[in-house]
């Protein structure tokens, strides 16, 4: 039976054992070794957080599959001792909770919820919004979780663009692909959801010429990554009146420092990393079927393409 080493924070450990035992026994992997510390030429799997230190995996010279707890491999794609099969997580859990996130936020900017809510001062505004099928949504990024969010806000009748850098194609969204298309994608939006991964193509792809491109007043929403957003680029849009309001739940910093201008800005919302979160029910059964492949010789699910970064 396989040993597998659980590098993540020491307080996950108490988060994921359990459900990671239980998976690991419906998979017929009961009595598969899972430890936090091991010597490293024991270890066959290694399931991982790249916040958990470990970042020379040299010694781990029987090491199968490294699978990542996140959907983000920014931090560990890159590093030239990983050698084996790298897998990120894709878990229903996870884009349940994204889709969630992101359509409650495209409404609440879409039905003007802000000027309700906060603006009980006796004025009766009687302005109705758009209907969904009059306002244009963007979604940047069409891998797993950008393109359930597009086809969940599609299926609320928005007029939903997408964009990737490799051609896609989802139901009920016009895709566009390449550097026009991003143009294309952006040019005429109302709201703009990203959720591209953080590679060297995607840094800044929000930066003063592309956040000119939406219609004036749009509104940026992003869940994906801090730095797809050019900060003082996207401050500057705001204060000119270009972008609305900015909906921010990723940051190149994180947490966000109290001293940051984005805390203070009446046109930016902060909300702290939570529009999706790891399951560790659904998330240790994604893990669990992944080493069962591994020791059955088949295919690893969900691997990174290292040229691509994701």
């Amino acid at each position: 039976m396989p040993l597998i080493l659980f590098s993540a924070k020491s307080e996950r450990w108490s988060i994921y054992e359990s459900p990671l035992r239980a998976a690991l026994q419906e998979v017929g992997l009961g009595d598969a070794t899972l430890v936090t510390e091991a010597a490293p030429e024991d270890v066959d799997y290694i399931v991982y957080a790249p916040n958990s230190g470990l970042d020379d995996f040299t010694p781990y010279t029987r090491l199968k599959a490294v699978l990542n707890l996140w959907a983000g491999v920014e931090d560990v794609v890159g590093n030239e001792t990983l050698t084996v099969p790298l897998a990120r997580m894709v878990d229903a859990g996870l884009e349940e909770g994204m889709v969630e996130w992101v359509t409650g936020h495209v409404l609440r900017h879409h039905l003007g919820m802000d000027t309700h809510i906060l603006g009980q001062d006796g004025i009766w505004r009687a302005e109705a919004p758009p209907l969904a099928r009059d306002r244009a949504v963007t979604v940047l990024g069409m891998g797993e979780l950008g393109a359930s969010c597009a086809k969940a806000l599609a299926a609320l009748r928005f007029r939903v663009s997408g964009w990737s850098r490799s051609p896609k194609e989802v139901d009920g969204v016009t895709c566009h692909s390449g550097t026009e298309g991003l143009d294309a994608a952006l040019s005429g939006a109302e709201i703009v959801v990203l959720l591209l991964p953080d590679t060297p193509a995607t840094r800044n792809v929000m930066n003063a010429r592309t956040l000119a491109l939406p219609a004036k007043g749009a509104v940026i929403i992003n869940p994906g990554r801090g730095p797809l957003i050019d900060d003082d680029a996207l401050l500057a849009a705001l204060d000119a009146g270009q972008i609305g309001h900015a909906t921010l739940d990723v940051f190149r910093q994180e947490p966000l420092p109290p001293e940051h201008p984005f805390w203070a800005h009446p046109g930016v919302t902060v909300t702290p990393h939570i529009a999706s979160e790891t399951r560790p029910i659904s998330a240790s059964r994604v893990i669990a079927e992944n080493i069962r492949r591994g020791e059955a010789g088949e295919p690893f699910l969900h691997l990174v393409d290292r040229k691509a970064g994701y």
